[in-house]
């Protein structure tokens, strides 16, 4: 039901879009949020040459945390005295909701002029027609592996702002106090139930090892990496989730939620990742979880010189990947196009901005904004920035998911609720998954 119930919503609220081409509709005002006035003058000669005389109003969206709300609110004010004509109405928020809540403001022909995209979405938006062709953004600094994650088909749809490395966090104070040899980077499979069952037995019942992410995408997707079984989307486009490897997967997560090595289901449903409350090991329920690298300053800031960091557990083959993201996008139905791809321009390049922004959403693609930035670099950043150079050795391929599996995430997390909740096995688990990936392939066709 509820898988039925999210894409008919979702399909409905893009294919209203389909019947709209993609130069109509002005909403430069229209977007609601936290509103910040504004202005400037002239530009720098990176962010797009001289402003216009008139005035321009650019809403703008993105989730994240608090450190990346206030850096980003901070940067538009650098442009806004670089450009006084511009005032931005800025829509911010976490992760849950945003791509539902965007869906609706596209077919309502209000979204924001300028998104922050993931890669989970961009071939759906991009294939709808929805976002404007960034071309005219200066790439010359930027690598031309990372410019072409933002393209689909061949057309810059977006620019990503950061590359990140996916690894793990875990409490270095706990593991200090409890003598235990801590997770590290090259460590494997074997190594991490090790460290469970040597951990559990020190912290006693009602802790915790690991957070229970088995529902998130990302843990299986490393673990299928690292077992030499490739990425989980084939070239077609069509999941290849091996169904040895899956099960293997899941029953594994079992034996250790059994021993209570993982976090309990009811505690797991409610872990929200950086959350000071809900985050399972910044509140102590557990002492390790997945993390990415542009993750450590919010971390860190949180409770300063508590954790450590290590990579996802190797088999074969390495089970991480750098993920070039937090991409911005312009909205196709813009009004303020060009003055919309002169502040992505400018956000990704300009080096003053760069340093406002530090590393919030990853290291900075932009080679130049790096060198810049490298000097400013607090002990966290310097942390984030070997632990993204520790997953770049043997890093597996990053790959945008298909077009019509935005929300496939969501309906995967659904069906590993029901092992955690002990309501089905693998073996059913992974029959469920099959039935659902062959409604989002007939859907995506």
């Amino acid at each position: 039901m509820q898988f039925r119930t999210k894409k008919k919503f979702l399909a409905i609220a893009l294919i209203m879009l389909m019947t709209v081409t993609a130069a109509c509709g002005g909403n430069g005002n229209s977007a609601s949020g936290n509103s910040t006035g504004g202005g400037a003058t002239a530009s720098q000669p990176d962010a797009g040459g001289e402003s216009g005389s008139g005035k321009v109003t650019l809403s703008i969206a993105w989730w994240g945390s608090q450190a990346r709300h206030d850096a980003t609110l901070k940067a538009m004010e650098q442009y806004k005295e670089l450009n006084p004509n511009v005032t931005f109405q800025t829509q911010f928020s976490g992760w849950d909701g945003y791509f539902d809540k965007l869906a609706v403001q596209f077919s309502a022909k209000n979204a924001p002029d300028i998104i922050q995209m993931d890669a989970a979405y961009l071939n759906d938006y991009a294939g709808r027609g929805l976002l404007a062709d960034l071309k005219d953004v200066n790439v010359e600094s930027i690598e031309a592996t990372t410019v072409d994650s933002g393209k689909v088909g061949g057309i810059q749809y977006a620019i990503p702002l950061g590359v990140a490395a996916l690894g793990m966090v875990y409490d270095k104070t706990v593991v200090d106090k409890l003598e235990l040899e801590a997770p590290k980077f090259g460590w494997t499979w074997d190594d991490y139930a090790a460290f469970g069952e040597a951990a559990k037995a020190k912290l006693g019942e009602d802790k915790y090892v690991y957070v229970d992410q088995s529902g998130d995408l990302v843990d299986y997707t490393a673990y299928q990496y690292s077992m030499g079984k490739g990425y989980i989307f084939n070239n077609d486009g069509n999941l290849s989730i091996d169904k040895d490897t899956w099960i293997g997967f899941m029953t594994m997560m079992g034996e250790l939620r059994e021993k209570g090595i993982l976090t309990p289901p009811d505690m797991t449903t409610t872990d929200k990742e950086l959350d000071p409350q809900l985050d399972n090991v910044i509140n102590g329920n557990a002492v390790a979880r997945h993390l990415f690298s542009n993750q450590v300053g919010s971390i860190d800031a949180l409770k300063p010189d508590t954790y450590a960091y290590a990579s996802m557990p190797y088999s074969t083959e390495a089970g991480g990947w750098l993920k070039p993201g937090m991409f911005w996008s312009v909205n196709a139905q813009s009004a303020q196009q060009a003055e919309a791809v002169k502040f992505v321009d400018w956000f990704v390049n300009n080096e003053e901005a760069g340093k406002t922004l530090g590393l919030t959403r990853g290291t900075p693609v932009n080679s130049k904004v790096v060198e810049a930035l490298t000097p400013t670099f607090s002990e966290a950043d310097k942390t984030s920035l070997d632990f993204l150079n520790q997953v770049t050795k043997d890093a597996q391929q990053f790959i945008n998911d298909p077009q019509g599996w935005g929300n496939f995430k969501s309906d995967y997390k659904s069906v590993v609720e029901k092992l955690q909740f002990g309501q089905a096995t693998p073996e059913e688990g992974y029959e469920e998954l099959m039935k659902i990936a062959e409604k989002y392939a007939a859907e995506a066709k």
